[in-house]
């Protein structure tokens, strides 16, 4: 059911790899639906967040960071990237604040030529720079590509965040409300499950380990007569070595994982989880279609 004068829309988050988009989408959705780590090419999927009020229902896209690819994997993040463009009705083109103009601002510029939809200008991390640089970075970059509002937030302390959704909801126009007021994310439970796990080992495993790992949720079972939610997931990477990493000395790490991962996992689901891991080696599985379909990247659909 419609109700007069509520407003509606698809909003696309698009930036360079590491300028805060699923800080953003999570400080906004008021829950981890994204991952985050401080790597670079972390969110492969688009993630759609919903944040719905008395007035409006917004739609995050959450796209992989645009870059140039490297391997099919990145054909394919980059890929949905760009799908997106022309899905939504505005667009969040984050940049960091910190770190400026880069190579790969620019390519994420020329891919927003000839866009119809607005777009807005969201400066990331204002608290790590002094206000008198900012002036100038927002001439930069409005002589750079047209948009029709810049907004400076820190996503991670929430500074402006409620400045931007006003905004964005000023731009939408009226529509359905497309999803459940208690729904926040359209993604099934073991996605999101697969990606926390995949948090973790970012997260622990630091520099030791690259974005080549993927995670696959193998059986996610509720036991009825035990409030209890049993979840059997291997993480896949592409070499021995990275196995005998995440695993650790006498399965420490692999441990530490699980326990986190647990946490968060039933945080999410409201109940006890009882979570198994594993660690399967399965050699450059992101230069081979087969194993992205697999692990869940399927290029069909874009």
């Amino acid at each position: 059911m419609n109700k007069t004068g509520y407003k509606s829309g698809f909003v696309s988050i698009i930036g360079r790899p590491n300028v805060g988009k699923s800080t953003l989408l999570n400080h906004i959705i008021g829950q981890k639906i994204a991952i985050m780590s401080d790597k670079p090419q972390t969110t492969r999927n688009k993630i759609q967040g919903v944040y719905t009020t008395d007035q409006a229902q917004v739609i995050f896209i959450d796209t992989p960071g645009i870059h140039k690819p490297k391997h099919r994997l990145g054909d394919f993040m980059t890929k949905i990237a760009q799908q997106t463009l022309r899905e939504v009705d505005l667009i969040l083109f984050v940049i960091n604040a910190e770190e400026g103009y880069g190579r790969g601002d620019q390519f994420i510029i020329d891919k927003l030529q000839g866009i119809n939809q607005p777009i807005f200008l969201v400066i990331n991390k204002i608290d790590t720079i002094h206000p008198d640089k900012l002036l100038p970075l927002i001439e930069f970059y409005r002589n750079k590509v047209e948009v029709q509002e810049v907004i400076p937030i820190s996503a991670l302390q929430g500074n402006n965040v409620n400045t931007l959704m006003n905004q964005i909801t000023e731009y939408l126009e009226e529509g359905p409300q497309y999803y459940p007021e208690d729904q926040v994310t359209d993604h099934p439970e073991r996605f999101i499950v697969g990606e926390l796990i995949r948090e973790k080992v970012l997260h622990l495993t630091r520099e030791e380990i690259p974005h080549s790992i993927a995670v696959v949720i193998e059986q996610m079972q509720r036991r009825e007569d035990r409030d209890v939610v049993f979840i059997n997931a291997t993480i896949i990477v592409e070499r021995k070595s990275q196995k005998g990493i995440i695993i650790g000395k006498q399965g420490s790490m692999l441990k530490e994982v699980g326990k986190r991962a647990r946490t968060d996992i039933e945080n999410l689901l409201g109940t006890k989880v009882f979570l198994e891991l594993f660690v399967k080696v399965q050699a450059d599985w992101r230069n081979k279609t087969s194993n992205l379909k697999e692990f869940g990247f399927n290029e069909d659909e874009y």
